[in-house]
């Protein structure tokens, strides 16, 4: 299998982890790359400042980029509130393809609410949004994918179909050799 990667991108609560963790599953030999994971080594008491963002996301496009390199598939899970960090993955990565999880923010914010297991990601982030923090959708800003290779309405697409989604994403980017 040719060496890829696939950046699962949406406002937090969209649905990210709960897909990467089933292709996972799926893919044992993909490594998937956590933001709230990778953002505990890096930054461990984070201010999620502009320039520490930047040094995080610079970070795992970089990691992701030297493992495709080294002949392994990668998923990365992380918000990438900013086109910046997925065009430079982009730009670095041949095998790349970008899933954007479109969710409507209330939804989000229900979903944060309700769920037990995080991911490594923060507790409540909304409420911390809505007190200052920046918050992709609330307080930051969230630039959605102009042209991504998979866009999958989470609202309304279950989760065995959003799988089988990028699992022909997945078939599709091997083709294309």
């Amino acid at each position: 299998m040719t060496p890829l990667a696939i950046w699962l991108t949406g406002i937090p609560g969209s649905g990210k982890s709960t897909l990467a963790e089933e292709i996972g599953r799926r893919h044992p030999d993909f490594v998937v790359l956590r933001m709230d994971e990778f953002r505990k080594i890096l930054t461990p008491e984070p201010t999620y400042s502009e320039e520490e963002r930047d040094m995080a996301y610079r970070c795992i496009v970089y990691t992701a980029a030297c493992l495709v390199e080294n002949g392994h598939s990668v998923l990365i899970d992380a918000t990438g509130h900013l086109r910046k960090w997925r065009d430079l993955a982009r730009q670095l990565i041949p095998k790349y393809g970008e899933v954007y999880l479109r969710c409507p923010i209330e939804l989000c914010m229900q979903r944060e609410r309700e769920r037990s297991e995080t991911h490594g990601a923060p507790k409540e982030i909304y409420k911390k949004g809505e007190a200052g923090w920046p918050v992709p959708g609330i307080s930051a800003p969230y630039e959605a994918p102009l042209n991504p290779e998979l866009l999958i309405e989470a609202d309304r697409t279950f989760i065995p179909e959003a799988v089988q989604r990028i699992e022909e994403l997945i078939a599709q980017l091997q083709e294309d050799l």
